[in-house]
């Protein structure tokens, strides 16, 4: 990079596809996050009380046992240790469609105004934004003593990577991540149901996908199952700038990444009635995964990664 930057610019998706480095965004990333939880509602949400010991000049009085000093008439402080009990579950939808922006793409996206997705490095694409998502939550819960475990599908899911909380193991899923490829067909519903078949222990299961499926009932059917076996559940729905906006204004060629149907298209001919079907797709989701007691979250690959870390975090919390 030839600039310096700094703070919670690092948790813009544009500023970190030109780091590369899995790893190294997950750092930045997750240090600028927590710098931002100090004097938090979220401070100290990952403790519970371990015992007492006097207190020393210099603790803070915030964690003196008054009713212990009220029986003593000495100063004793509660120390706390750190929960480690918990296993939170990754799941990533690597389907045709998650490629979007491909550079397959770029033509046909340059022949439309720029959007906020377009840097200098080109559109950040549905899955290279998941991956920075699921580098931070790797390394956030490594952080904090957590067990994760990675799997990835598409029609089929093709690995699974058991729950756990070393370095090496957070190292195993950034490796996996960085050779990830797409495949053509998308049916989430029932690789999820064979991953709730293999989780044993109960935790927290996040999914990350566009959703895009032919049909989404089997796609909720598969969360409920998770919901169903005692899991808490989160849904990330990652969508492109292009997607949610729908701002194009020349003529442009659509190419359905799965099928390879086609059109040519004037875009304000199709706007209308692309918008109405777009949000009635997201509100079934979100009304019907709710209504399930899953956390729906819509995010676009626009949005500040952080936004992904607090969803978590406040979820986690309930968690507990």
């Amino acid at each position: 990079m030839q600039q310096r930057v700094e703070g919670r610019q690092f948790l813009d998706p544009t500023i970190l596809a030109q780091i590369g480095n899995l790893e190294l965004i997950a750092k930045f990333v997750v240090e600028g996050f927590i710098s931002g939880l100090h004097k938090s509602p979220y401070h100290g949400f990952s403790v519970e009380f371990s015992q007492y010991r006097q207190y020393m000049p210099g603790d803070d009085t915030k964690h003196i046992d008054w009713k212990v000093y009220g029986r003593t008439d000495r100063y004793y402080i509660k120390q706390f240790e750190e929960e480690t009990n918990l296993n939170c579950y990754l799941l990533l939808d690597t389907s045709q469609s998650m490629a979007h922006p491909s550079p397959e793409d770029l033509d046909e996206i340059n022949e439309a105004e720029p959007t906020e997705t377009t840097s200098s490095t080109g559109p950040l694409s549905k899955l290279r934004y998941a991956s920075f998502l699921i580098a931070s939550l790797s390394y956030f819960m490594a952080k904090q003593r957590d067990a994760v475990g990675f799997a990835y599908f598409d029609d089929k899911v093709h690995q699974y990577l058991p729950a756990r909380s070393s370095a090496s193991h957070m190292h195993t899923i950034l490796l996996t991540l960085e050779n990830i490829q797409t495949e053509k067909e998308t049916r989430i519903g029932e690789p999820l149901h064979q991953i709730a078949e293999r989780l044993t222990k109960r935790g927290l299961v996040i999914l990350i996908s566009d959703l895009y499926d032919d049909n989404p009932d089997e796609v909720i059917e598969g969360l409920e199952h998770l919901r169903y076996d005692g899991h808490e559940v989160i849904v990330f729905h990652i969508l492109s700038q292009q997607e949610v906006d729908f701002e194009f204004e020349r003529l442009i060629r659509f190419v359905d990444s799965e099928s390879d149907q086609e059109i040519i298209t004037t875009p304000q001919v199709i706007r209308e009635s692309y918008l109405n079907n777009f949000n009635e797709f997201i509100n079934h989701y979100r009304t019907t995964l709710n209504q399930s007691d899953i956390d729906y979250n819509l995010i676009n690959t626009s949005t500040p990664i952080d936004r992904a870390l607090s969803a978590y975090l406040a979820k986690r919390q309930g968690f507990l």
